[in-house]
């Protein structure tokens, strides 16, 4: 029980404890079990997890506290489409079928919905063999499922979300077929994880009831839905999209427009701290097993490998006509990609997946290539302790989210926070990314990051709030108030 507990709670404090307690009422005579029992509750009280946990319990309450909400009411909710029938669109599908709605579900030919059936099904079936749903369950639930090849079937409907392909003519031509067979008033919502939502709100007669639900893959299992907000939007849309968001038993958090919104602008940066932390000579797995020692379930080219590479690939092809030529670049990953090892589904990436395993191994080819790509740059490799490498991966991550507060596209730390908590695994007992950074204290990260600024200043230029924030003896917390 002890070990399994401990693997389960991943160096979280008081699980461990709790089993020392009910060993307690077992062993110990009844008044010495109480005292025990006290003593642990006291080392709990007294561990700077509590404060990390008290934080994220409370910040997750404060997020639905937009500026919007004073004065709106939402717009009708009774039915809902889904426009793609893929793994978002069908994890979309779940969370709103679980949510006890209506979902018509949209594809563009016979063959892709009946895929997007059984997409669906497949989650449903799922939980049968578990034992957790009856056959009977699942059909009640689909009788409010319906599939469709034609936009027209969605013409009542009052809310529709967009999960087609991260591609912005694709969802573009989408959205001018919403605009043709939706009705007035109806919410236009697009799942995109990076894309101007400005720009697909503009493509339509209706901007204002344009905005953009970021959910988190798997739809009907992640909590975080990042709600963005673009310029033009009616602030009874963003009420409603954090009604639908309380329907859902998620945790929404509201985003500014910008490449990546709060999550993945700021996984982007730290993404290229662990990619320059690899070129300079820690190895890949050196860097995952510091993250998962941090806390976190998974490290960076773990989660590059389940995501699958091709998705960032395409990213990173999009943005290199606008990336600064003197910006320092690491072609390990595009070295992968041309390979063609995406990650799990192809069965390699950054490690080896044999047979199917979800489990990866560490690949002696990949570590070729992260050599080969040293040499070319003339970079010769130095060793990384663990705190070395979550020094300058928590530098980067505090840094960018820093800028994201600062320019508004989250409206305080603490969504930043419950951003990290919900969507990408940061480890819960340190509250997130900001809280993190006002335990170990802001003078202390400032530092670290003007250090690293003299290997390459370009990448670790301060943001000013955080320069603001310690010359003035502030922390994060203070601008929690903010956005009410």
């Amino acid at each position: 029980m002890q070990a399994d507990t401990a693997k389960k709670s991943r160096g979280l404090f008081s699980p461990l404890k709790i089993v020392e307690c009910v060993r307690a009422a077992v062993e110990l005579p009844f008044d010495e079990g109480l005292a025990r029992e006290r003593a642990l509750f006291v080392e709990c009280l007294n561990s700077p997890q509590r404060a990390g946990l008290v934080h994220a319990f409370f910040a997750e309450r404060e997020t639905a506290k937009v500026p919007e909400a004073q004065g709106a009411a939402p717009r009708a909710l009774n039915r809902i489409a889904v426009i793609g029938g893929g793994t978002m669109g069908a994890g979309i599908t779940v969370a709103a079928l679980d949510a006890g709605l209506p979902v018509v579900m949209i594809e563009r030919d016979a063959e892709s919905i009946a895929r997007g059936q059984a997409n669906v099904e497949k989650v449903y079936d799922g939980l049968i063999a578990k034992g957790r749903m009856t056959p009977e369950g699942k059909a009640a639930i689909l009788a409010r499922y319906t599939p469709s090849t034609s936009y027209e079937s969605i013409a009542d409907a009052d809310l529709v979300i967009e999960a087609v392909f991260e591609d912005i003519e694709v969802k573009k031509a989408v959205f001018q077929q919403l605009d043709r067979v939706c009705k007035p008033g109806a919410v236009l919502a697009t799942n995109t994880s990076y894309l101007d939502i400005d720009a697909i709100a503009n493509s339509v007669s209706r901007p204002q009831d344009v905005i953009g639900l970021h959910f988190f893959s798997p739809a009907n299992i992640m909590k975080l839905l990042e709600i963005v907000v673009p310029a033009k939007v009616s602030p009874d849309v963003v009420v409603t999209a954090f009604e639908l968001a309380k329907r859902m038993k998620k945790i929404p958090v509201r985003a500014g427009v910008c490449d990546g919104f709060i999550g993945n602008r700021i996984l982007a940066i730290y993404k290229q701290a662990a990619d320059y932390i690899m070129e300079d000579g820690a190895s890949p797995y050196e860097i995952d097993e510091a993250v998962r020692g941090f806390g976190y379930p998974m490290g960076p080219f773990q989660v590059t490998d389940l995501a699958g590479g091709d998705i960032g690939w395409a990213t990173r092809k999009r943005r290199a006509a606008t990336r600064d030529p003197k910006a320092r670049y690491v072609e390990v990953a595009d070295r992968i990609c041309e390979r063609g090892w995406f990650g799990q589904k192809t069965g390699r990436g950054f490690y080896l997946y044999p047979q199917g395993a979800r489990v990866g191994q560490p690949d002696p080819e990949v570590l070729a290539i992260v050599d080969a790509e040293r040499q070319n740059k003339g970079i010769a490799a130095r060793k990384f302790t663990a705190e070395e490498i979550m020094r300058r991966y928590m530098a980067a991550m505090v840094n960018e989210g820093a800028k994201v507060v600062e320019e508004g596209i989250a409206l305080r730390p603490l969504d930043v926070d419950v951003t990290f908590l919900s969507g990408y695994g940061f480890p819960r007992f340190r509250g997130g990314p900001m809280k993190y950074a006002d335990m170990v204290g802001l003078p202390k990260i400032l530092e670290d990051i003007r250090t690293f600024a003299k290997e390459d200043p370009l990448f670790w230029k301060p943001a000013p709030l955080l320069e603001k924030l310690v010359a003035e003896g502030k922390d994060f917390a203070s601008l929690n108030q903010a956005g009410r």
